[in-house]
């Protein structure tokens, strides 16, 4: 028997993502966003103490085959600047500080979005020592996206909702 057969074993690729199905996601996220804002969303990203796999998945977002800065979505660094703070990993008691601070400098309307397990309940790090939980502990949460992490199109999907959710409250 060859001995790479079962060093490297063959994997079957992943699905090409459909073009139509970003492409509607887009399309929704855009008109959710006129709706709710009348401009562009501003997006301040925390990372309140993950492991990176949400921040790996945000990248994706930001890449090309998303390309949500064409409808008017981009990322700042800034909380003065920002519509929408997305909060990814468990909050950690050093971090609670920065993320009321990030969250009371936003001005009005603001949202919250809860990134990935961990961002939700604390995730596998719920009960420890230096984890104070999820983000709604310390800030009202608009949005949970839930999984470990959550793909590229769910979280789409959920920015999408929410800026329609907001619509119709509106």
């Amino acid at each position: 028997m060859n001995p790479r057969r079962f060093l490297w074993p063959r994997v079957a690729p992943e699905p090409a993502i459909e073009p139509d199905t970003v492409t509607a996601l887009s399309a929704k996220l855009d008109a959710g966003m006129q709706q709710r804002l009348g401009r562009s969303v501003a997006i301040l990203h925390l990372d309140a103490g993950d492991c990176g796999g949400c921040e790996i998945e945000l990248r994706a977002v930001r890449s090309a085959v998303y390309d949500l800065q064409r409808f008017g979505i981009r990322f700042v660094v800034s909380p003065r600047q920002a519509d929408v703070l997305l909060v990814t990993g468990p909050v950690t008691y050093n971090l609670v500080a920065a993320l009321e601070q990030a969250h009371a400098a936003m001005p009005e309307p603001k949202m919250v979005v809860a990134l990935g397990d961990c961002a939700v309940d604390g995730g596998v790090f719920k009960g420890g020592y230096a984890v104070a939980g999820g983000a709604g502990t310390t800030v009202p949460v608009d949005l949970l996206i839930g999984g470990c992490p959550p793909a590229p199109e769910r979280i789409v999907a959920g920015l999408r909702a929410l800026l329609e959710a907001n619509a119709r409250r509106k």
